[in-house]
C-alpha cells in the first residue's frame, strides 16, 4: 500500500483511506468518483491515483513519484515522446515500451473510474466538454443503465465517443478464430509426456443443463457505504431468473482465495462500464461457501453479485456433465502454461491464500436474455486460463445488437464486423426507428 501511494499527494490521504477501509491496492483501484468525493480527493489526488493505477498494472511503480511530480495527467504523459521519457524522467528503454503499450495481455487496465479522469480541467471549451464527459461516465459507474438504446440514444456525443474508443480497443479483427469453448490452445502433456491433460468436451453446454440450477446470492452489487457482507441470507433461486430480463456473464471460479481467480475477476469487473452500457450483468459463481473467503474476495476483487452453486452444477456443465478436475502437482507444478498464468496474475500484485478446494476448474458463460440460450462458453483448461476480453465484449455486443433489432423490428442490411460499428448502428437506428432505413 505504501509503495503504491509513494511520496506524492496520495500519502497525505493515507490515514483517511485506511480509516475508510481502502486498505489495499486492488480496493483503491476500483474506487469510483463518488468514493473519491467522499474521501475528499482533489483533482491532483485523482490524477495521481490514475497514474499510479496505470503504473501498477505494468509493474512500473518505481516511476510513480517522478511522473506525478511533473504535474501532468496520464494522457499528457502518454503523449510524451520516447526521448522525453528517457531524458526527462530517466525511464529505461524497456520500461518505456511497457509504459506506452496499452494492449499488454499480462496486466489489467486501469479501473473504471480512470475513464472519468482522462483530462484535466482547462479554461477552454474543450475543458467544459471533458467535464461533461467525466460527470456522465462516473455516473455510469455508480448506477446500472436501463438499456443500450436509452444510453446510446440519449447520451451526449462527448460521452459516446470515449465509449466507442474503449470498445474499439477490444474489437475483433477480420479472420479472428474464436477461442471459445476451451482455452486459447490445447493443453500439452506434462511431466515429459507422462501425464495427459484431462479430456475436454468441445461442445457448448445445452441450455437445459443450466436454466434450472439452484443458486443463492451471497452478496449484492457493491455500493458506497454498504457493509462488507450482507448478513441476511437470501433464499435459493432458479438460475434462469438471473438473465430473465438482461443477458448475463457468469464467471465460475475455482477458489476465491486463488491469486489467478482474483486477478481474473478483477480484470473482468474493471470493464463494468462497458458491460453496463451493453446491458449485460456480471456474476461470479462459487462452488464452495466459506464466509471468510467471500468477505476477503468481495468487494476487494469483485464488486458485483457473488452466487453460491451448492450442487456445482455450473461447473459440471462446463465439463459436459462431469467436474473438470486436475491435481496441483500435475496440473500446476508440471504445467508450463499454468505457471505462466500464475506469473501473469502476480503482476497485478493481489494477495492469495490456499483455503478451500482448488482442483475443480472453472470457466465462463455468456447467457442471452430469457430463453435465448448460451451464447459463449469458455473452459479453464489450464489452471489460470482467462476468457479473452475481446471475445467476451464482442459476444456481448452481438447479443445486444440482436436484441435491439428485435425491439426495433427490422433486419440489418449488411453484416457489421466491429463492436464500434455495432454501437453506431444501434444508436443511429434507435434514434431513428420511426424514420425507417
Amino acid at each position: 500500500m505504501e509503495e503504491f501511494v509513494g511520496n506524492g499527494s496520495l500519502r497525505e490521504l493515507l490515514p483517511k483511506l485506511l480509516e475508510e477501509g481502502w486498505d489495499d491496492v486492488p480496493a483503491l483501484k476500483i474506487m469510483n468518483s463518488e468514493d473519491m468525493d467522499e474521501i475528499g480527493m482533489s483533482r491532483q489526488h485523482k490524477d495521481a491515483l490514475e497514474i499510479r493505477s496505470y503504473l501498477h498494472d505494468r509493474s512500473l511503480l518505481q516511476y510513480g513519484d517522478k511522473l506525478e511530480a511533473t504535474g501532468k495527467c496520464l494522457p499528457e504523459l502518454l503523449s510524451l515522446s520516447t526521448a522525453d521519457l528517457s531524458s526527462q524522467l530517466e525511464m529505461k528503454r524497456g520500461h518505456i515500451a511497457r509504459f506506452l503499450d496499452r494492449t499488454s495481455a499480462c496486466a489489467t487496465d486501469p479501473p473504471p473510474v480512470s475513464h472519468s479522469l482522462l483530462t484535466r480541467r482547462r479554461n477552454t471549451m474543450a475543458s467544459r466538454n471533458n467535464s461533461i464527459y467525466r460527470k456522465e461516465l462516473s455516473s455510469l459507474n455508480s448506477r446500472k443503465l436501463q438499456s443500450t438504446s436509452r444510453t446510446l440514444g440519449s447520451s451526449s456525443s462527448l460521452y459516446n465517443l470515449p465509449l466507442e474508443q474503449s470498445m474499439a480497443s477490444f474489437k475483433i479483427k477480420a479472420g479472428h478464430v474464436f477461442k471459445g469453448i476451451v482455452a486459447a490452445t490445447p493443453a500439452d502433456p506434462t511431466a515429459c509426456g507422462c501425464v495427459q491433460p484431462p479430456p475436454i468436451v468441445e461442445n457448448v453446454a445445452p441450455y437445459s443443463t443450466i436454466e434450472n440450477i439452484s443458486v443463492q446470492k451471497l452478496t449484492p452489487e457493491y455500493k458506497t457505504g454498504m457493509e462488507h457482507l450482507v448478513k441476511t441470507k437470501t433464499p435459493p433461486m432458479k438460475a434462469s431468473e438471473l438473465w430473465r430480463e438482461k443477458p448475463a456473464i457468469l464467471l465460475c471460479i475455482r477458489r476465491p482465495g486463488c491469486i489467478m481467480c482474483r486477478a481474473e475477476a478483477h480484470q473482468l469487473y474493471s470493464k463494468k462500464p462497458i458491460f453496463d452500457a451493453l446491458g449485460v450483468q456480471l456474476y461470479v459463481v462459487l462452488h464452495e461457501h466459506i464466509e471468510t473467503e467471500v468477505k476477503d474476495f468481495w468487494p476487494r476483487y469483485w464488486g458485483g453479485v457473488v452466487l453460491f452453486d451448492r450442487g456445482k452444477e455450473f461447473f459440471k456443465a462446463l465439463g459436459g456433465g462431469k467436474l473438470l478436475k486436475d491435481k496441483f502437482i500435475t496440473g500446476f507444478l508440471f504445467n508450463p502454461r499454468a505457471i505462466a498464468n500464475y506469473k501473469r496474475a502476480k503482476t497485478i500484485a493481489v494477495d492469495q491464500n490456499f483455503k478451500g478446494e482448488g482442483e475443480i476448474k472453472g470457466g465462463l458463460f455468456i447467457v442471452g436474455r430469457g430463453k435465448s440460450g448460451i451464447a459463449y462458453q469458455f473452459i479453464e483448461r489450464n489452471f489460470g486460463d482467462w476468457a479473452p476480453l475481446d471475445e467476451v465484449i464482442e459476444i456481448c455486443t452481438r447479443i445486444q445488437f440482436t436484441s435491439e433489432l428485435r425491439t426495433i423490428n427490422f433486419e440489418p442490411i449488411q453484416m457489421l464486423h466491429t463492436s464500434v460499428d455495432t454501437v453506431k448502428y444501434i444508436r443511429y437506428h434507435t434514434q431513428n426507428k420511426f424514420k425507417g432505413l
